[in-house]
């Protein structure tokens, strides 16, 4: 007989755990059963729908913390569906930490956890922690590989800039998705794509001259620009990216010396250039003899991509591949294939007056993961977790008329009306969210009506869940908000 006492709510069982001749008895508190009848009531998949079944009774106390969920098993019976379809909303549900698994004792609603940070990042754009790599043990793991293979007052010193030997090969393991085989004599190490970028613009273009973007451009680049003197030139697009035509007009009328392009999964609008259009674009270049800065941080996370531009005119492309937004920005590593010798050597003495080199200790660090593989196994962890979180902010800010990505770690998200983008940001920033203004990335000032939403600043998939509600809501006030905060 099954010594159980049922309650209203609770049901307490003597649970026996025997630990040498110990033994403990615990009580384990259990939602009835006939909670979960409505567990696959609306619309989406169904896994989600029971997640958001569990979000709702937890918000308003059918659920509460410590309750015990039913067994898989049970729950696939009383609900009629697939058993794979519970192990799958379990597993979203543990993975926006609104359930735990305690071993032999089951399942159950966590309590909730308490946030130091005020603000839901929505607006850094970085990549999603590993979801099943412990980073702080595989640094650890690696720093002591490090040490134990390397004589710590060499990392303690000068080096070269552009890395070290062994630096430049990893590089080359990095780049062959991309490049194919590079000679590492033409790859260097550098500490990040920001420093990358500033001594290429440096090494290839003189104080007063243009740089061609498309009118949407990544915000580092407009900075740089504007600091070392140079102007940026607005280069119209089409839906397949910036136009040949208009290209060739803005580098022989407009004084555009070099090209700068982010062509797979562009920051900010997550669009990638056809492999046709790269094509033209290499050959626009190679017709106004003007050089192009190959900016593509997200190759790695995207579902295959076309070849980069730097396939079709190596001898003028300046290729730039950052682990910043693949691996994790605190590597401070990005790699730069350049088109010859002669070129990279004017590009490392920009580089040295910047920053004077990578960070010995890192650049090993990012080194050794190349070699062990471990580089690719996190690659791999970021692009679920990435994946996993497009498909989130898909269910919850699902509209008729935006476009989704498939693949990277940041949308571009077109505003209903009355709303702009800076009402919007404020809006949000009320209610204790950060998102970025579209105007952040115009090349011209102009503001278009879309933000652009960066799903890996969130910590834990259960922060992004609520802050990309709290923005559903914030969007769904509509009209009454907006005029709101225009004050």
């Amino acid at each position: 007989m099954d010594p159980c006492t049922v309650c209203a709510h609770t049901r307490l069982r003597q649970n026996p755990y025997i630990d040498g001749k110990v033994t403990r008895t615990i009580s384990i508190q259990e939602a009835p059963l006939e909670l979960w009848a409505a567990a696959t009531a609306g619309q989406g998949p169904r896994y989600l729908r029971i997640v958001g079944f569990i979000e709702r009774a937890i918000a308003d106390g059918r659920l509460r913390p410590g309750d015990r969920v039913p067994p898989q098993r049970q729950l696939a019976g009383l609900l009629d569906i697939d058993l794979t379809t519970v192990t799958r909303a379990y597993a979203e549900a543990q993975a926006r930490q609104l359930i735990h698994a305690r071993g032999a004792y089951g399942t159950f609603v966590s309590s909730p956890k308490v946030e130091l940070a005020p603000i839901i990042d929505l607006g850094m754009n970085i990549p999603p922690p590993p979801g099943q790599v412990d980073l702080g043990e595989l640094l650890k793991q690696c720093v002591g590989q490090v040490l134990t293979h390397t004589d710590a007052n060499a990392l303690m010193t000068y080096h070269p800039s552009g890395g070290s030997k062994a630096d430049r090969v990893a590089g080359t393991l990095w780049l062959a998705p991309m490049l194919g085989k590079v000679d590492p004599r033409l790859v260097a190490t550098c500490p990040g794509a920001q420093s990358a970028l500033t001594g290429l613009i440096l090494s290839l273009t003189q104080p007063g001259d243009g740089i061609a973007v498309e009118p949407l451009v990544y915000p580092g680049v407009l900075s740089a620009a504007h600091q070392l003197g140079r102007h940026v030139v607005t280069v119209a697009c089409d839906e397949h990216g910036m136009l040949p035509d208009a290209l060739i007009r803005a580098c022989r009328e407009q004084g555009a010396k070099v090209i700068y392009l982010n062509s797979t999964l562009q920051n900010p609008t997550a669009h990638t250039m056809p492999a046709q259009r790269r094509r033209d674009i290499a050959m626009a270049a190679r017709e106004c003899n003007v050089h192009v800065i190959e900016d593509d941080p997200y190759w790695r996370l995207a579902h295959n991509a076309p070849p980069p531009i730097a396939h079709s005119a190596p001898e003028r492309v300046h290729y730039v591949s950052t682990l910043s937004k693949c691996l994790a920005p605190g590597l401070r590593t990005a790699y730069v294939v350049s088109p010859d010798e002669s070129m990279q050597s004017r590009f490392l003495s920009a580089l040295h007056a910047i920053t004077l080199m990578a960070a010995p200790l890192t650049a090993a660090v990012t080194t050794q993961w190349m070699h062990d593989g471990t580089a690719f196994q996190l690659l791999e962890e970021v692009k679920a977790e990435s994946q996993a979180r497009l498909r989130l902010a898909e269910h919850l800010l699902a509209r008729r008329d935006q476009t989704w990505p498939t693949t990277g770690i940041h949308v571009w998200y077109t505003l209903p009306e009355p709303w702009t983008a800076r009402h919007l940001m404020r809006a949000a920033r009320a209610e204790g969210l950060a998102v970025t203004a579209s105007d952040a990335f115009s090349a011209s000032g102009e503001e278009v009506r879309a933000i652009r939403l960066s799903l890996g600043g969130a910590r834990e998939r259960a922060r992004l869940t609520q802050g990309l509600q709290k923005l559903a809501a914030v969007l769904e006030r509509g009209e009454e908000e907006a005029g709101r905060i225009v004050v």
